[in-house]
């Protein structure tokens, strides 16, 4: 394992870790609105004996840098880039929940010559009305990330789940410390993005997951996804919308079954 940080064209720092050695393929994990590259540890076992595996902590979360004001999805997508480049890496592929996999899905209309493959999880390509974003935005602003954490993380999880699972107060503790700059800075790239009609320009393998119990972006978006990119693989799981947590078995199954590696 080994850890490092990237400075971005912009000033922010980009905390990153690297598990998974040799010349294997790299594939780059990007993390979900309000949480940090824990959320991945149950895959990186898994996904390091195929992969050079890159986590990193999207801008505003975990330990990487805060800039100040609103991102866009462009500035997120552009991060990814720049942590490639910075680890002299010149062809990844990338798997991203929520909002990493909208980056994934900028990355496959603006970056293709980058890409081998993307997995977009529990995303969507819209996810209006804007209104709604501002109000989050205004809260977190005034009262703090965790003034909103409960409600979120309910909305991430099936009931079973919840009640089942030891590490539910630990995801919710993850996202109560956000800094609310940073998680702000990201509702506002979400609020902005639009990719309906560009979906069709991603030609980049892709696989689509979806959970059927998911609250925050429901089984209609994911079709939208499925549709919208000529080709892609789809997988519906039963699961809310941090799916590689609530069934990390069957989402890391269906990711490398993707990749050749089942």
């Amino acid at each position: 394992m080994t850890k490092g940080v990237i400075t971005t064209g912009d000033d922010c720092q980009l905390v990153w870790q690297q598990d998974g050695e040799g010349d294997k393929p790299w594939l780059i994990l990007s993390n979900s609105l309000g949480t940090n590259m824990s959320m991945w540890a149950p895959q990186v076992d898994a996904f390091a004996e195929h992969f050079r595996v890159i986590r990193y902590d999207t801008r505003g979360h975990g330990q990487s840098g805060v800039a100040p004001g609103g991102y866009g999805l462009d500035r997120l997508g552009r991060d990814v880039i720049e942590l490639a480049d910075g680890l002299g890496i010149e062809t990844f592929s990338l798997c991203g929940v929520s909002l990493g996999g909208m980056t994934a899905q900028w990355l496959g209309i603006h970056a293709p010559d980058r890409l081998e493959k993307i997995v977009i999880a529990n995303s969507s390509p819209f996810m209006g009305p804007p209104s709604g974003w501002d109000a989050r935005i205004k809260t977190v602003m005034a009262n703090g990330v965790a003034s909103i954490g409960e409600a979120v993380v309910e909305r991430w999880f099936t009931p079973e789940f919840r009640e089942n699972q030891d590490n539910y107060a630990d995801i919710l503790s993850v996202l109560k410390v956000t800094a609310a700059a940073g998680y702000s800075g990201c509702c506002a790239a979400i609020r902005d993005m639009d990719m309906r009609r560009m979906l069709p320009l991603i030609e980049t393998p892709a696989l689509v997951i979806g959970g059927s119990e998911d609250m925050a972006t429901p089984p209609e978006h994911t079709e939208l996804l499925s549709n919208g990119i000529s080709g892609s693989e789809t997988v519906m799981l039963k699961a809310a919308h941090l799916s590689n947590l609530e069934l990390p078995d069957q989402f890391n199954a269906a990711v490398l079954d993707f990749f050749g590696f089942a």
